[in-house]
């Protein structure tokens, strides 16, 4: 009798304890279920936060998905292949004098703005870089402003100068061909292009090319050329995009307003 009662309480004890086990088991699953119940729901009320924010500030993310879309498959499938086709016959250094002519030539915006922005020392190392450029340089494809005076491109033009004095950014905007751009900056193109040289315009006694389809020629071939530096930049940005409109909407704001600040 003593050894069966014995064993009957060795089977109470481990039914019990088994039991208690089941029920904490059971207590830390639904524990666990509910904590991921709970970061699942805030994540979701945060991911429709920002989609509410999204809209607001972006009114017209409708249509500049669309265009990213053009614009990604117009490099995928145009630009980039004719750009790497070019970069094969045309030596990198040639290229590189190339895009500095280019730079050069659009001294005259670059100039204005800095000043409209009170950037004296700026402006002067401007119009020093253009006359040593221009001359030493031969028409500005070399560059020894920079390398022997250290003179470095002071890059603004009018979008800048409105956003150093206080005028917003607007909703962002992507242009077809152009790409990510806002209400500011497409406002500053045409005062821009009226000091910009390879801009031909009729009513202007300064052009470089003599119709309107010379300066479209020009500036593709422009655009291609720089494009061929630094083909694969664009390829691994877009690697590291989830969402490649908003991946580029907010690299491009940032760096406007960057070029605002400097």
């Amino acid at each position: 009798m003593r050894y069966l009662f014995m064993v009957m309480m060795s089977c109470f004890v481990i039914l019990f304890t088994a039991c208690s086990a089941k029920v904490e088991v059971n207590n830390t699953i639904n524990e666990k279920r509910s904590t991921q119940n709970i970061e699942e729901t805030e994540f979701l009320a945060e991911f429709d936060d920002e989609m509410k924010i999204e809209s607001k500030s972006d009114p017209l993310s409708g249509y500049n998905r669309i265009m990213t879309n053009f614009n990604d498959g117009v490099y995928e499938y145009a630009l980039s292949p004719i750009a790497k086709g070019y970069r094969y016959v045309v030596h990198k250094e040639i290229r590189i004098s190339i895009n500095n002519f280019f730079h050069n030539i659009v001294y005259p915006t670059r100039l204005v703005n800095n000043l409209l922005q009170v950037k004296v020392e700026n402006s002067a190392e401007e119009t020093g870089r253009f006359f040593i450029n221009s001359t030493i340089g031969i028409f500005g494809l070399f560059d020894p402003a920079k390398s022997y005076f250290g003179w470095k491109a002071h890059n603004e033009d009018l979008g800048q100068t409105l956003g150093f004095w206080g005028v917003g950014a607007g909703p962002h905007i992507v242009l077809p061909f152009f790409g990510p751009s806002n209400l500011r900056d497409i406002a500053s193109v045409y005062p821009d292009s009226m000091l910009n040289p390879i801009d031909y315009h009729n009513h202007r006694r300064f052009n470089l090319t003599n119709n309107y389809g010379e300066s479209l020629s020009l500036k593709v071939f422009s655009k291609i050329n720089n494009v061929s530096l630094k083909v694969e930049e664009y390829e691994k940005l877009k690697e590291g995009a989830i969402d490649l409109y908003p991946f580029l909407r907010d690299i491009y704001e940032q760096y406007r307003e960057k070029q605002i600040e400097e």
